[in-house]
């Protein structure tokens, strides 16, 4: 299957919209990123591909973790996000819209996106209470998508929990993907990799109750699926569908 690549203001055949990127230093490009890009890159494996689109379609709460700058998290959020279901709003939260943050009063089903949960003076990037107010207000309807620098699983609810957010609240993250980056100088990665997915099934004390879904095996420098998600694609019945699109752009 070949398949053009899409402006950003094109629906795709899933019915979703490319999202601009938009973390307050990148302006909107008129070709973004996509997933099938990511595949054809050897970014990620098709499988994986499949739980990311499959679960913006269904507005699961997404996590993008990686230790460097400059590894390809906004990337990926934003190619993941264009797989969302066509009438969905993506509200770009920041300390710059006053103390709502830009989150709307009255739920309408979008997306709340946090640029980063970091400690900076940037006013995109959030931390202490008002990362508490973003997870409280997925109870309301939103969905979240958000990012974070950690070297894995446990520092990146180690974070979450640093910013006295409830292990409830935690728990509400659907997925989380963890990318590393290759090579000696990290502004300069030879190649950006996504090494594990977890779908995550409850959160103790901090620490994360997870699903493996997919990960890299380096030794091999081989994608391999590992756990089967337990609600990643109920909602839709896509996945296995997505996973066959999306070998399409596979290397040889």
């Amino acid at each position: 299957m070949h398949r053009r690549r899409r402006m950003a203001s094109s629906p795709n055949e899933w019915g979703a919209t490319p999202a601009p990127v938009v973390d307050g230093r990148t302006t909107v490009t008129e070709q973004p990123l996509m997933l099938e890009d990511l595949v054809r890159s050897q970014t990620l494996s098709a499988s994986m591909a499949a739980s990311l689109a499959t679960a913006a379609e269904e507005r699961r709460n997404i996590l993008v973790v990686a230790i460097p700058r400059l590894a390809g998290k906004t990337t990926m959020l934003m190619a993941t996000l264009a797989y969302v279901p066509s009438a969905t709003t993506l509200h770009h939260l920041s300390e710059v819209h006053g103390p709502g943050l830009g989150i709307p009063a009255e739920a309408d089903g979008g997306y709340l996106i946090m640029a980063e949960i970091a400690r900076t003076k940037m006013p995109h990037y959030l931390w202490g209470e008002p990362v508490r107010q973003v997870f409280d207000s997925l109870r309301r309807g939103f969905s979240l998508a958000t990012a974070l620098h950690a070297n894995g699983i446990d520092q990146a609810f180690a974070i979450i929990h640093e910013n006295e957010v409830s292990d409830e609240d935690a728990a509400q993250v659907d997925l989380m993907v963890y990318i590393r980056s290759l090579g000696a100088d990290w502004r300069h990665p030879t190649r950006r990799v996504v090494e594990a997915i977890y779908e995550i099934n409850g959160v103790v004390a901090g620490e994360p109750d997870a699903r493996r879904l997919h990960q890299w095996n380096e030794a091999a420098d081989r994608f391999e699926d590992v756990e089967s998600p337990l609600r990643i694609g109920t909602v839709s019945g896509n996945l296995a569908k997505r996973a066959r699109a999306f070998v399409d752009f596979e290397p040889a």
